[in-house]
Formats: structure tokens, C-alpha cells, sequence
């Protein structure tokens, strides 16, 4: 086990052992997530506040809708979203630089709407055939869709008939997944851990690992935030074991 996987291990143990305190030093702290994390975190989060006391004030939406709405002037104590979703607002000064800290990455797969012809994916030429033979493609304008089309520019050089071929979603912050199971698209390419919760789907599974690369997913601190150490002991939850595992069920691997 690596030294900061054994901190983190000890600092969660020690959240348990004090839990029985926290009525004096509870606190609340407001973080904004992508829905990239969202089926893992609705378990994670009520996990933290029973062992910590501390409260969890969570809104969801798409990663591109949470950047804009930040650089708009929204603020809180946390932001977590793809490493790609937060680089510009660390330079703009919205997050606090050196502040960010990951805790779990994410990889591509692909679904189908349940019970449709499930295509070969099982290579990069296979996977090129099945975006081609595909009336409609439906994939986010996060992190995920960003990484998709340059993967599929330069490994499949395909990106115009794909992106013709696009479903765009009726709703920002709509899943993928969604899209696929009302039928308003043949193929769906996102996160793994956005695919999972969704019903009406079937998972066809990764894109060939020629066109993966780790999205990695954050938690970092805005300049205002007045509850920096109940945000930390958030982050560090994350990296916990017992965060780990929950991550994983959903499609995430704990960094």
C-alpha cells in the first residue's frame, strides 16, 4: 500500500473515531460536481457525513455548465470535475492554484440502447467501422467528448462524419446514456461511470485503449471558501479506502 494511501487510511479512521464529538465542530461546505461522479458520490457523500458530522451542501450538473457558471461569479468551497473542466479557472484566479487534488480517474466505453445489435468494438479498425455504419453518435461537450473527437481525429481521421452524425443533448447536463435509451441516437461514447446508472442501455464496453487516456477527476478549492478544513477532510475522504471501493462500483478508479 502506497505511504499516502496509508495517511489518508489513518485520517479516515481517526474521522470515525471522532464522529461521536462532531456535534460541536460540525460544519457545511458547498460543492459543485460533474456528472461524472455523481452516481458515486450520492453514496459517498451521505458515507462522510454520518462518520464526520459535517454536511454536504451537493449540486450537480454538467462539467461545461459548472465552468460557466463560475466564471459568471458562482462560488462555494469545492469544485470537482475532469482536470481539462477546472485548467482555465485556475488561471483566471476562481480556484485557489495548487489546491487541486485528484482522486479518482475515468475511462470511455460505449453503449447501445438495450436490446439493439451490440457492433464490434473489439479493435481500432472495428471501432472506426462501427462509428462509420452508425446512423447517429451521441457524446458531452465535457472533458470525455473533447478527449473523443481528438482521439477520433487523429487516430481514426473520421472526426467530420462523425460529428455530422451527431446527436447534440436537448438538455444541458444530460447524460448520454439517456439519449441512447430514448432512441434519439444508434451509439453512445462517454464515461463508464455515466453509462452505469443509466437503465434502458446496454454497455458494449471500453473504446480500444489506442484512443483512452485517464480522464482524471478533481477536487479543488475556491479562493473564498470558509470552511477549508472541513473541505480537506472532504478531499481526503475521497482518497480513502472506503471511498475506493464505491468509486469503483460506479466506473471510476481510485487514483
Amino acid at each position: 500500500m502506497a505511504t499516502g494511501k496509508i495517511v489518508v487510511t489513518a485520517f479516515a479512521g481517526m474521522l470515525s473515531l471522532s464522529s461521536g464529538s462532531t456535534a460541536v465542530s460540525a460544519a457545511e461546505i458547498t460543492v459543485f460536481a460533474g456528472l461524472g461522479v455523481k452516481a458515486a458520490f450520492v453514496e459517498i457523500v451521505p458515507l462522510f457525513e454520518r462518520t464526520t458530522g459535517h454536511k454536504v451542501n451537493i449540486t450537480y450538473d454538467g462539467a461545461p455548465p459548472l465552468v460557466q457558471k463560475i466564471t459568471a461569479g458562482t462560488t462555494g468551497d469545492l469544485l470537482v470535475v475532469p482536470d481539462e473542466n477546472s485548467d482555465q479557472l485556475l488561471k483566471e484566479g476562481k480556484l485557489v492554484d495548487g489546491s487541486r487534488i485528484a482522486f479518482a480517474h475515468a475511462s470511455m466505453s460505449v453503449a447501445v440502447r438495450a436490446g439493439a445489435p451490440k457492433p464490434d468494438i473489439s479493435s481500432l479498425e472495428a471501432f472506426k467501422d462501427a462509428l462509420i455504419r452508425a446512423k447517429s453518435v451521441s457524446y458531452n461537450l465535457g472533458a470525455g467528448g473533447v478527449l473523443f473527437e481528438s482521439m477520433v481525429k487523429q487516430r481514426l481521421g473520421i472526426l467530420d462524419e462523425v460529428r455530422a452524425k451527431r446527436v447534440i443533448t436537448p438538455q444541458v447536463g444530460e447524460p448520454v446514456g439517456v439519449v441512447v435509451a430514448r432512441g434519439d441516437a444508434e451509439i453512445g461514447v462517454t464515461q463508464l461511470g455515466e453509462l452505469i446508472p443509466i437503465t434502458g442501455i446496454d454497455i458494449v464496453g471500453p473504446v480500444p485503449s489506442q484512443l483512452q487516456r485517464p480522464i482524471v477527476f478533481s477536487a479543488t478549492m475556491f479562493p473564498n471558501s470558509s470552511q477549508q478544513e472541513t473541505a480537506k477532510a472532504f478531499v481526503n475522504f475521497l482518497r480513502s479506502n472506503a471511498a475506493a471501493s464505491i468509486l469503483k462500483k460506479w466506473g471510476l478508479d481510485a487514483v
